[in-house]
C-alpha cells in the first residue's frame, strides 16, 4: 500500500508549477510581515515541512540559520536550489532534533497532512527553546465539508492525509503543550483562490482578526513559556 505520507515527495519536481501562487505569497506575507515581522539575524529556525523551500529561502534572506525538514530528499533537492538552509530528511510527528532548540519554528500547511496534527503541534513545541516562537498556518475545519465533496467528485488530485483542525482545537492544543497565544487571525474567506476572487479575498483579509474562525485557513503565533512561568 502506498504511504499517504509521501505524496507531495512524489511531485517534487513539478510542486513548485502546480502551487497557486497567490496563496503562497499571501501566507508568505502572513508569516514574515504580520506574524514574525522581528529580526531573525543569527536565530535558529526550522522550517518543518519545508515543501520546495520559499519559507527557508525568506527566513534565510533575513538572516535565519535554518533547517529544513520534510520527508523526502527529493523536496530538499527543490530548497538547495532556493536557499543554503540545512536539508534534514525527517518527519514533524519524530522531529530528529533535541528538546529546546530553536528560537523559532514555522509550519505552513503542514500540520493537516499528518497523521496526528495534535502530535506535530506537541512535537513542535518540544523542539523550541523557553520563549521560543512557533508560527502556524492550516485549513479551518470548519471548511471540510467543502473537501468532501471535492473529493466526492473526483475534483483534487489530493490523495495524503487531511486531518484538519479548527479554530479552538488549534488553540487548544497549544495551550496544552505549555504555549500562550499572542496572535491567531484567519485567512481566504473561503476556498476559491482564483484570480478573479483575489481582489475580494484579500480586502476581506483585512477582518481576519474578528471574523478569523469563520474563514478558510487559520495563522497563529504561539510562544513556548519561560521555564517557571505560571
Amino acid at each position: 500500500m502506498r504511504d499517504k505520507r509521501f505524496f507531495y515527495e512524489e511531485l517534487a519536481d513539478a510542486f513548485d508549477e502546480t502551487m497557486n501562487k497567490y496563496d503562497l505569497a499571501r501566507r508568505l506575507q502572513i508569516i514574515f510581515q504580520e506574524l514574525l515581522p522581528e529580526n531573525l539575524e543569527g536565530k535558529h529556525l526550522l522550517d518543518a515541512g519545508c515543501g520546495t523551500g520559499w519559507f527557508s529561502r525568506e527566513a534565510a534572506s533575513r538572516g535565519a540559520r535554518v533547517a529544513s525538514l520534510d520527508l523526502g530528499p527529493r523536496l530538499l533537492k527543490q530548497v538547495r536550489g532556493k536557499c543554503g538552509s540545512a536539508g534534514v530528511v525527517g518527519d514533524v510527528l519524530t522531529l530528529p532534533f533535541k528538546n529546546d532548540v530553536f528560537d523559532y519554528v514555522i509550519a505552513t500547511e503542514l500540520i493537516e497532512h499528518t497523521v496526528n496534527p495534535k502530535d506535530a503541534i506537541r512535537a513542535m513545541s518540544r523542539a523550541l527553546k523557553p520563549g521560543g516562537i512557533c508560527i502556524l498556518t492550516t485549513p479551518n475545519k470548519a471548511w471540510y465539508f467543502f473537501v468532501w465533496l471535492a473529493n466526492a467528485f473526483r475534483l483534487r488530485p489530493y490523495k495524503g492525509y487531511e486531518n484538519w483542525m479548527g479554530w479552538q482545537e488549534a488553540q487548544k492544543s497549544f495551550l496544552e503543550c505549555g504555549c500562550t497565544i499572542e496572535r491567531m487571525i484567519g485567512f481566504h474567506l473561503f476556498p476559491f483562490v482564483h484570480p478573479a476572487t483575489y481582489p475580494l479575498l484579500k480586502y476581506c483579509d483585512k477582518f481576519g482578526n474578528s471574523i478569523g474562525p469563520c474563514m478558510f485557513n487559520i495563522a497563529l503565533r504561539a510562544r513556548k513559556k519561560e521555564s517557571g512561568a505560571q
